[in-house]
């Protein structure tokens, strides 16, 4: 099958090495040339990703995976065209559908008839009917769903583990009508292996849906469901350093009967998905209050976590303060909506110096983020925001200047911190 993946992103790449690595033969398109370059070699640009290397270099060596800047081209040339460029969110918090709409035209040039078009990024409900489809079809001049197939099928995928996701969870496919969904269902039978799964009721692999915009509210309420946990979570991490409880304790014994389901707190809610999922939802819901809610109290997180530092230290006027980690998560080289962005904001608004440092990260590509790299002068305060594994062995002898440990991801290990104070989110000696 010929295959066209727009989009050569974390997501996008591995989607299309893991086609063509199937025997599918693959272009993937993408509008920055240095990208396409990097994939026509063979080399990821995105060199984190577990797996991507070896996979990619065997597929673009032996011709399977092609890349280009020439996206009606590729799109000219495919029997299915699979769009992974991501709907950003712009000041208000709604959509900006800016580079979406660039990639539709672009396919549109080139759509040919009996094509599937299938729409990979998590998108606001009854965007591929309501926006794409019309685009797609006044620069093609023909029909969707008479003259091409037209689904919604979301990547349920995280980074660093793009290539291995897929395999665990069904591929969810929606159609703007039966035919394009059974379409879209059969194209990615074709292109995808699934694990056994004798937990889901109707089974692992494709999924089919009664619309695209079924398929859309379930990616959304998915990760809004996850964000709202966190939220729920964070709120009583505030109360148990209030009342002097452990709340990893409560959690585990709530979560010791199978109707409870309590997500750890945590510092940031940060990554390329939880945080703008709910916001694309609220664009089109903007009555629910609780997702609403759940998104101020996670990115309330940071100032909470200076005023725990405040709490043990007094004033932070010119203290300087340390931040461990700038990725969104741990073990991954990522800081989209990162939690070190507000947390740096929080301490300099708070008087503090603040400095960051990550594995991953260099000095000059912290500083390229704005973010303020480490310089070695002694922290009096250390503030772990991301759970990179290097962190769980971290202890006062790497740090002797440290008065204060604020673990923001319960990652580290109390008896490395003798003569520290460590603080714990929801460790209920906060306060």
């Amino acid at each position: 099958m010929d295959i066209c993946v727009v989009g050569l992103g974390a997501v996008g790449l591995p989607l299309a090495v893991r086609f063509a690595a199937k025997g599918h033969l693959v272009t993937g398109a993408d509008a920055d040339p240095e990208t396409v370059a990097a994939v026509a070699a063979g080399r990821p640009p995105h060199p984190h990703e577990a797996g991507l290397a070896e996979l990619l270099a065997e597929v673009a060596a032996d011709g399977r995976l092609r890349a280009t800047t020439d996206t009606a081209a590729a799109a000219a040339g495919a029997e299915a065209v699979v769009i992974v460029v991501p709907a950003a969110t712009g000041p208000d918090g709604g959509p900006d559908f800016a580079l979406l709409d660039a990639a539709t035209d672009a396919v549109a040039a080139g759509l040919r008839r009996a094509t599937l078009v299938s729409y990979g990024a998590t998108l606001p409900v009854g965007t591929v009917r309501g926006r794409f489809a019309s685009r797609l079809e006044a620069g093609s001049g023909l029909v969707a769903g008479r003259d091409f197939g037209l689904v919604f099928s979301p990547e349920r995928v995280s980074t660093g583990r793009v290539l291995a996701d897929p395999r665990h969870h069904p591929q969810l496919v929606g159609g703007i009508d039966d035919a394009s969904t059974e379409q879209g269902a059969a194209f990615y039978r074709a292109v995808l292996d699934f694990d056994p799964r004798p937990d889901l009721p109707r089974g692992n692999g494709v999924w089919p849906l009664a619309s695209a915009e079924a398929a859309e509210f379930a990616e959304l309420a998915g990760t809004t469901y996850r964000d709202v946990n966190i939220a729920l979570a964070n709120q009583f991490a505030r109360y148990a350093d209030r009342v002097g409880v452990d709340l990893a304790e409560v959690i585990e014994a709530c979560d010791s009967q199978p109707h409870d389901h309590l997500h750890r707190p945590g510092i940031a809610v940060g990554g390329p998905c939880l945080p703008v999922h709910p916001r694309l939802y609220l664009w089109n819901d903007p009555h629910a209050t609780v997702v609403r809610a759940a998104r101020e109290a996670n990115e309330a997180v940071p100032a909470y976590a200076v005023g725990l530092l405040q709490g043990a230290l007094g004033p932070l006027d010119g203290v300087r303060v340390h931040v461990l980690g700038a990725s969104y998560r741990g073990g991954v080289k990522d800081t989209a909506n990162s939690g070190a962005f507000p947390l740096v904001d929080a301490l300099r608004r708070a008087g503090a110096d603040p400095t960051v440092s990550d594995p991953l990260h260099s000095p000059e590509e912290l500083a390229a983020l704005g973010l303020p790299p480490d310089d070695g002068k002694p922290a009096t305060a250390l503030v772990v925001q991301a759970d990179h594994p290097e962190y769980r062995d971290l202890g006062a002898a790497d740090h002797p200047a440290a008065r204060v440990l604020l673990d923001g991801r319960r990652v580290t290990d109390p008896a490395n911190w003798e003569g520290v104070r460590r603080i714990v989110l929801g460790g209920g000696g906060g306060n």
